[in-house]
């Protein structure tokens, strides 16, 4: 069974999009969505009404890996995929995960597009189908055996910032075997759209340099919110 963790913060338009969304899907296999929100949620998006299988839970702490980590402690599947709501999968993306997982694979994530044409997104986005540094970012939607997703230690909550990427450290230094889907997801472009190119780049790779090096997450979490400018239902996190 497969587990879709949704985690929001003020995301009422978004979900509404992306859940009928999933709900469509061709993918004949047990799903369920959990759509885990923020402890300071205030939308009306629990009042969506879709299909049965999606549950609404609400964190009792702030910070996206503690709205994750409360998702998949009460998730059923044995996979699971941790799905951004302004990220819109393929129509195969839970074949495509089942097939990953089959062929040996721990873990995975997805190459995307931006939802804006743009040479220099085309540009950013092309890194996404293969290794680098910015590999393990929370828009290439994580999907992992839940087993080994436990057993890595969950995400660490006190990473308020950058979590995903300290999740994918460990599971390298773990050797989990993963691989990168080339179909790609498609990705919302508002950070760009409430900042310049050059600022939202700079900005990741301070943040990232300085990630590398220990910054505390609480400051780094200071630094992202200086430097850029968050659109509203945005959870304040890179990724």
């Amino acid at each position: 069974m497969i587990t879709v963790i949704i985690p929001a913060h003020n995301e009422e338009d978004n979900l509404k999009r992306l859940l009928p969304t999933l709900n469509r899907s061709a993918f004949t296999g047990p799903v369920e969505i959990i759509v885990a929100l923020s402890c300071e949620n205030n939308d009306d998006c629990e009042q969506i009404t879709v299909d049965k299988t999606i549950r609404f839970i609400k964190s009792s702490k702030k910070g996206r890996a503690v709205q994750m980590n409360t998702a998949a402690a009460s998730a059923k599947g044995n996979i699971l995929v941790f799905l951004h709501a302004d990220v819109h999968p393929p129509n195969s993306f839970l074949q495509d995960i089942e097939r990953t997982i089959e062929e040996g694979n721990d873990a995975g994530f997805f190459s995307y597009r931006f939802d804006k044409k743009s040479l220099l997104l085309k540009i950013n986005a092309s890194f996404t189908s293969k290794d680098g540094i910015f590999t393990g970012g929370g828009d290439q939607c994580l999907f992992i055996k839940k087993q080994v997703f436990f057993d890595l230690g969950k995400f660490d909550e006190k990473q308020v910032l950058m979590e995903d990427f300290e999740f994918f450290n460990r599971m390298k230094k773990n050797e989990v075997r993963y691989k990168i889907i080339k179909n790609d997801l498609i990705v919302s472009a508002r950070k760009y759209n409430n900042n310049s190119y050059l600022r939202v780049n700079l900005s990741n790779l301070l943040l990232v340099f300085l990630f590398r090096l220990g910054y505390p997450p609480e400051k780094l979490k200071s630094l992202h919110n200086r430097l850029l400018r968050v659109p509203y239902g945005h959870n304040s996190q890179s990724g």
